[in-house]
């Protein structure tokens, strides 16, 4: 029953007042409900001139190369119209053309889901599953829309590959499993070349790479996968493990802190991000000792990086490399030697910088013979270094000149030998071989010959000019060899008689501090 107010009591409306109430109610709710419908029918027009307005907006973006902002249209697109296949096909066209598969492809799922006979749509993820090496997904897209356009020979040909790509991923395997690094290889190129997204096949071909001690390309397998998956830190810290063993921390720093960027408490990344640290500072440490010339401070630093690494070889052999070059400058001639010999051998037979220095080390030694092969090899694998050409000719010259005179070996003191060694070593043979030591007069006319030798050579080997021009090959005390003019070594010959000596008056042969003596030769 309804009731009708009435200013001071309520009655019930009869008959034709209850049929009058529903009728307006009728009229009102048809008038509300047209008014609804034509809201919304305004509503979604605006909607649908809203999504229309950004897919334009998304290609002209999408045609002058600006993907993130055509992106960003598409995404505004979805929101409002998220059953419309044609936008997750755009928005899929937009993430491939940014190289990121991983976000088209959930939206060629939508867009086979929504409109499951779209062939662009099929083929499209047939292509991304295809280059990831999903081949039976591929193919059952190809099939899909090969039988909705059965005359295409493209997707043919792409259906005839599939097959030739397992065969080729089988025969990795296999030849991978019995040690032909060689052949796995070349077969999973092949393979490759058509599924270049595959994350498995790079990491596959990447660990056939480093077997084959390609470094290098197994990085760059092994790079692409970290763009292929989701979670790169174990493939970071892979690459990074690489670069450090063989000998480059400085790569290596920078890959393990691309691990700790997506996980900066990652549980071996931290750990292993420390430990390169500390091999670039004792590195870093080396390198200043030797650019500042504190030979012996070099020997003790590259000590220390010998002890913290001794697992990795190829760190070792970089180590001894330096070690060479400062036991060099330092005379420790045997050190020297076997430890360019252990890099020469185990990691650059043709190493310039180790081969000279062994080749200097060897000159050292008056190993003449291999100091000329040490450096005719330098020159041989490096043409263009004009280092390499003149140490070949200065040891060229020294194994001409050895067979002649060799000063520092008439003293018997090393090429390196300072001022001090050498006047201690030719007092000693001066008092050894001055000729009032003996009677018999041949032993005496030998003893004469071997004192002028001495003297001669004690001569050149305190004089710095005339040393310089008898390490680079020349005898100054020979005209006739291109010593530059100084006096010729015939001078240096007896003028007969009593007192005779040819050093003049008041040579003393001992130094100033080596007390006077007197020469009395009977030539009679």
């Amino acid at each position: 029953m309804t009731y009708f107010y009435d200013e001071q009591w309520v009655r019930p409306m009869g008959a034709i007042g209850t049929a009058f109430s529903f009728t307006q109610l009728s009229y009102y709710s048809l008038i509300t409900l047209c008014l609804y419908q034509f809201a919304m029918g305004k509503v979604e027009e605006n909607r649908r001139r809203e999504v229309e307005r950004l897919l334009e907006k998304g290609k002209i973006l999408l045609s002058k190369g600006n993907l993130q902002e055509a992106l960003h249209q598409y995404h505004q697109a979805v929101e409002l119209d998220p059953e419309d296949y044609q936008i997750y096909f755009r928005r899929a066209t937009v993430h491939l053309a940014s190289g990121r598969m991983n976000a088209a492809l959930p939206d060629l799922d939508r867009v086979v889901e929504l409109k499951p006979d779209f062939i662009s749509g099929r083929l499209q993820r047939g292509n991304i599953y295809y280059k990831q090496g999903n081949l039976d997904r591929a193919s059952d897209d190809y099939r899909f829309a090969l039988r909705h356009d059965s005359d295409n020979d493209e997707i043919k040909e792409k259906l005839k590959m599939i097959d030739h790509i397992k065969e080729w991923v089988k025969s990795g395997n296999y030849y991978h499993e019995n040690g032909d690094h060689d052949s796995a290889e070349r077969v999973l190129s092949y393979a490759l070349e058509h599924c270049n997204w595959d994350a498995d096949l790079h990491r596959k071909r990447g660990k056939i790479r480093l077997a084959r001690g390609d470094t290098q390309n197994a990085i760059s397998d092994i790079r692409a996968v970290a763009k292929l998956v989701p979670d790169s830190t174990e493939v970071y810290l892979e690459i990074s493990r690489i670069y450090y063993e063989t000998g480059d921390p400085e790569n290596a720093m920078t890959q393990i802190r691309e691990c700790l960027h997506l996980n900066p408490e990652h549980p071996l990344c931290f750990p292993f991000y420390k430990k390169i640290k500390k091999l670039l500072k004792l590195r870093k440490d080396l390198d200043t000792s030797i650019q500042k010339e504190r030979w012996t401070e070099c020997l003790d630093k590259s000590t220390s990086i010998l002890k913290f690494e001794q697992d990795v070889d190829r760190i070792q052999l970089d180590t001894y490399k330096q070690r060479c070059k400062c036991n060099v400058k330092l005379g420790h001639v045997a050190e020297a030697i076997q430890e360019c010999t252990e890099v020469l051998k185990y990691l650059d037979e043709n190493d310039l910088e180790v081969l000279l220095n062994r080749g200097e080390a060897y000159l050292l030694n008056e190993d003449y013979d291999s100091a000329v092969e040490d450096f005719q090899k330098a020159v041989k694998a490096n043409e263009d270094s004009r280092q390499a050409k003149e140490a070949l000719n200065r040891a060229l010259k020294l194994q001409k000149q050895a067979k002649k005179r060799d000063y520092y070996k008439i003293l018997g003191v090393r090429r390196n030998a300072d001022k001090r060694t050498i006047m201690k070593a030719y007092r000693k043979l001066a008092q050894q071989w001055h000729p009032d030591n003996f009677q018999d007069d041949a032993e005496k006319k030998r003893a004469q010959e071997k004192f002028i030798l001495i003297a001669a050579a004690k001569d050149v080997l305190t004089d710095p000019e005339k040393r310089r021009i008898f390490d680079a090959g020349e005898d100054p005390m020979d005209p006739q060899g291109g010593g530059g003019g100084h006096h010729g070594f015939q001078q240096w010959q007896w003028s007969g008689g009593q007192g005779g000596f040819p050093f003049g008056e008041g040579f003393n042969p001992f130094g100033d501090d080596g007390g006077q003596y007197s020469f009395k030769f009977n030539f009679g």
